[in-house]
């Protein structure tokens, strides 16, 4: 898994496959996989979430508690 992070952008791949992206905005951070903008450290909190999904699966305790986090803030 690579996480590479810029001004503007964030990548998350794994094994050379990008699964999940973000794109920095007036609004905040915008992750392809989560519905609605998040600050700096909640999009990487997102793209990382991402990768323990494929990794982890659903039911992670991990996968779970990140979700819930991110939901909350």
């Amino acid at each position: 898994m690579a996480l590479r992070i810029s001004e503007n952008t964030m990548v998350t791949d794994l094994n050379g496959e990008i699964i999940a992206t973000a794109t920095r905005t007036p609004d905040g951070w915008h992750v392809t996989t989560w519905p609605r903008p998040l600050d700096r450290n909640s999009a990487i909190t997102a793209m990382l979430l991402a990768e323990r999904v494929i990794t982890h699966g659903e039911n992670d305790l991990c996968v779970m508690e990140w979700r819930r986090e991110l939901a909350h803030g």
